[in-house]
């Protein structure tokens, strides 16, 4: 979240530990492991700046 807050990217907080809705969610993605970041169709699993970079330019 701050990564994408320092780069000025407008986001939606989803907490598994608190909304049952965001857990279903996540499984019926398929993941299983957090970070999840959703950026247009990409789905990315963890916390990899470079990947989060080339979503947002695609």
């Amino acid at each position: 979240m701050e990564y994408l807050s320092q780069k000025g990217v407008p986001y939606i907080e989803k907490n598994v530990a608190r909304d049952p809705e965001a857990v279903q969610e996540l499984m019926s993605m398929g993941l299983r492991s957090l970070p999840v970041i959703v950026i247009g169709d990409k789905r990315l699993s963890g916390f990899n700046p470079a990947a989060i970079d080339a979503a947002l330019a695609e």
